[in-house]
């Protein structure tokens, strides 16, 4: 971190506020290398007759045409326009307590515009943490480890295997050109979940979302299972903090498509800036930059993007993309206003992290913005999660699902009264005969949790019958 005064300080620390043009020509060097952007980036509309409206120097590289979604810049030139985007990315880390010197953090990487950029900024960071710790005279401060997740879905996929490996290839590019510090790049097929073995892992998985005849239901386990595979990649490298790529955008499609589906009180716990109700935390850092924003700047940035096994939504996913996408070119400022609007609801207290110990955090965290509090409802104390979404569960809700399929004591009726409404419908098969089957079909990790929620479950049914800790039984 740099410190607040100009110039260089007796502890020769690295300032960011020196000027910013050796530690811009710096950070530049990682993009200079990266390959060119691809041409399904946006393209930039230069308009030479306007200045900044921020800096008032430089020219705006954004057209101020009317109905046009680019005017909520303000006619900003390419510098001003790159620093409000990091400054809402680095504003939700520093908040938030994304992101500590002690931490190693993976960053999940698609090869999408949101991605890339989330890939950059964070390196940016490390870089700047890189240099304070060279800069400092004890050297005291660590800096935060990173790695890159990437997620292959050929198992899934018609995309032919020559372009899987050039994408492959690409990835490896993208990660290697940025400036020290260097970043591990993990690429893990996602049937690995499933079984070492990626043959009949990818035989599982394709048998799995063969399956479930709801298309919506498919989208969303398999979100779901990218969600695993990217938990399993931390845990098994040893990363504490898991940061994705959703933007504004994004999240006000899930925002109205929750509610269709009719997971409104799970709603609070997915649109938040940190989400720690699984073993690895989840950051979303750019949680308040539009979609439109991110790809505006890897288009003048010339970060490349690869989005691979990007695929169009279907079933109820697509509709509410396609709906969203009307209401923002009528206004917009409509994905913003999906948001604040939801941000009404009252988060879970799973929604922040948890209080750090080390000396490290807590002196780097004063350096930092003032912590953003999040109000939670104590009163709501969840203890159960559905079993395949990992969302919340009602506990009337849940009393009715255990109620209806307790009475058999079979594995089926344990597994369907551990899920939500969601997922029952659009997930679990209708018939009984079918459920045996896709049980069998579904990974590890989920076939551990029916089981600790069995033995929770059935230690509840008997909690009134065991004798208390000052008993003795006599």
């Amino acid at each position: 971190m740099a410190c607040s005064g100009g110039g260089i300080c007796q502890s020769n620390c690295y300032k960011e506020e020196e000027g910013g043009e050796k530690e811009e020509e710096r950070l530049q060097k990682g993009k200079r290398a990266t390959p060119k952007s691809d041409s399904s980036a946006v393209n930039p509309v230069l308009d030479d007759g306007v200045l900044c409206s921020k800096c008032k120097d430089e020219k705006s590289v954004l057209s101020a045409q009317p109905n046009n979604p680019i005017n909520d810049a303000g006619g900003l030139c390419l510098s001003c326009f790159r620093s409000s985007l990091y400054s809402k990315f680095k504003l939700a880390v520093t908040s938030h307590s994304m992101i500590s010197p002690t931490d190693k953090v993976l960053v999940a990487f698609s090869g999408g515009p949101a991605s890339r950029v989330l890939l950059q900024f964070v390196h940016e960071m490390q870089y700047k943490a890189h240099m304070n710790l060279i800069a400092s005279k004890d050297r005291s401060l660590p800096v935060f480890g990173v790695g890159v997740a990437f997620v292959v879905e050929t198992a899934i996929s018609t995309v032919p295997s020559y372009e899987v490996d050039n994408a492959i290839e690409d990835i490896k590019l993208i990660v290697s050109s940025l400036a020290p510090p260097s970043k591990v790049l993990h690429i893990t097929p996602i049937e690995d979940i499933f079984s070492s073995d990626s043959t009949q892992g990818g035989s599982k998985l394709r048998e799995l979302l063969h399956s479930i005849t709801d298309i919506t239901g498919k989208e969303d386990l398999l979100q779901n299972l990218r969600m695993l595979c990217l938990q399993k990649i931390a845990l098994a490298n040893g990363y504490n903090k898991l940061v994705l790529g959703s933007c504004t955008s994004r999240i006000a499609c899930h925002v109205i498509s929750a509610t269709v589906k009719g997971q409104g009180f799970s709603l609070p716990a997915d649109i938040q800036y940190v989400d720690a109700r699984r073993e690895i935390p989840v950051g979303l850092p750019l949680r308040d930059c539009l979609a439109w924003e991110l790809k505006m700047l890897c288009s003048l940035d010339s970060l490349k993007t690869h989005q691979l096994f990007d695929r169009p939504n279907a079933g109820i996913n697509g509709l509410v993309s396609s709906f969203v996408a009307v209401l923002q070119e009528e206004n917009p400022s409509r994905e913003r206003t999906i948001i604040r609007t939801a941000e009404k609801l009252t988060p879970f207290y799973f929604n922040k992290l948890p209080e750090s110990n080390s000396s490290h955090d807590q002196f780097s965290s004063r350096r930092r913005h003032k912590p953003q509090t999040v109000k939670s409802d104590k009163s709501i104390q969840v203890e159960n999660f559905c079993l395949i979404c990992n969302s919340p569960l009602n506990g009337s809700d849940l009393n009715i699902l255990r109620s209806k399929h307790r009475s058999g004591q079979t594995r089926v009726d344990t597994f369907a009264a551990s899920c939500c409404p969601s997922c029952c419908f659009q997930i679990l098969p209708k018939e009984p005969s079918s459920m045996e089957q896709f049980l069998s079909l579904l990974p590890e990790l989920m076939i551990r949790r029916v089981k600790e929620d069995n033995k929770k479950w059935l230690r509840e049914q008997i909690e009134d019958c065991l004798l208390s800790d000052d008993e003795d039984g006599t």
